[in-house]
């Protein structure tokens, strides 16, 4: 296929086959790689040698969103820190090419966890980071003491990521620690109001109990942003992280906003957007581990599912309204619409409200 919705292969071919550096060869083809709701990745074959492509959502792109300049700096910066991330090649900032900015990375293999678990290939070096790559047709049986290793390697992937010094890895301007949470919360209300198909006042008087509420936040760490589990490839024997994924949120603000949308993708009612995996560990496990391993106090952690909650509502709101208006690609976003109030009602909850 030489051409998909979003990526025109006859004007973005030269770039490609110059980010792969000789090992992407002759006729083109694409796939969309299953998975993300937001922004656009593709794996691109050649006769020889693959690459993946990362670009815009098509349609309504929110103010401040999907900077592919910002996330082709985060990566390479990660990457070059020895983070596991797929390896960035080139970022091309031209929107003439394909009607947006969008980057390169190398294409590795590994196993991503969905509705089941699927291989892909065989594992990467411990060494070598990993792009995302679509689930193939077999499903991967998982047991209930894999799953929950898979769960103890995501925190522990997490850890590590806060462990980093941002200054150290040249992500210091990154974002503005200093009123952080405040911020997040005006910002995702802001989103709402761009991207509403439908009144819903639960959401206002959970801001105003987020902005009533802000916690105190420990000191600043890179934050992911979009941390779960399925942005997240293993190995194919299951025993380590080979990439985190899907960095366009990322900033340098408070740690705990990672813990507690972790907490809300792993907990969250149906309709869910992360899957559910027998044996993996629940949201206070995983928050009483990350605890363990960064020393930070998780007495306030209510708070951050709140806010995680919150978050995933707007986001959500988002994906829907581009999917009512034809500007999706691939499958599953029929039912994104139906999360919206279930994620409002559970950050609610987290709150102390009974409405």
């Amino acid at each position: 296929m030489r051409t998909l919705p979003g990526l025109d292969l006859e004007r973005a071919g030269r770039y490609l086959v110059e980010a792969a550096g000789g090992r992407l060869t002759g006729a083109l083809r694409a796939e969309v790689i299953a998975g993300g709701k937001s922004n656009l990745t593709y794996l691109v074959h050649g006769e020889s040698g693959r690459v993946v492509v990362r670009r815009p959502p098509l349609g309504l792109v929110l103010p401040s969103a999907h900077d592919m300049a910002r996330e082709y700096q985060v990566t390479s910066a990660l990457y070059g820190a020895g983070y596991p991330v797929a390896r960035p090649l080139l970022l091309v900032t031209d929107e003439d090419v394909i009607g947006a900015p969008f980057y390169v990375m190398e294409y590795v293999q590994g196993v991503v966890l969905r509705d089941e678990a699927a291989p892909v290939g065989t594992a990467p070096p411990a060494s070598t980071p990993a792009a995302v790559t679509p689930l193939a047709s077999t499903p991967l049986a998982i047991s209930a003491a894999q799953a929950r290793h898979c769960g103890e390697l995501l925190v522990d992937a997490l850890l590590r990521l806060h462990a980093i010094d941002p200054a150290a890895a040249g992500l210091g301007r990154l974002g503005r620690p200093e009123g952080y949470l405040s911020r997040q919360v005006s910002r995702w209300r802001k989103q709402w109001e761009a991207s509403r198909t439908r009144e819903l006042p639960l959401l206002d008087s959970v801001a105003d109990e987020l902005a009533r509420r802000v916690p105190e936040s420990p000191e600043p760490a890179i934050v992911h942003g979009d941390y779960r589990l399925d942005n997240v490839m293993f190995s194919t024997d299951l025993s380590a992280v080979a990439a985190v994924m899907d960095w366009e949120m990322a900033t340098v603000g408070d740690p705990l906003a990672d813990v507690g949308l972790l907490v809300v993708y792993t907990d969250m009612p149906a309709p869910r957007v992360q899957p559910l995996l027998p044996g993996f560990p629940g949201g206070p496990d995983l928050a009483r581990r990350y605890a363990a391993g960064s020393g930070l106090p998780t007495d306030r952690l209510d708070w951050y599912v709140a806010l995680g909650a919150y978050k995933l509502a707007v986001i959500c709101e988002g994906i829907h309204a581009r999917y009512l208006r034809g500007k999706t690609v691939g499958a599953g976003f029929e039912r994104i619409g139906e999360t919206v109030v279930p994620l409002l009602e559970l950050a609610g909850q987290a709150l102390g409200r009974k409405d």
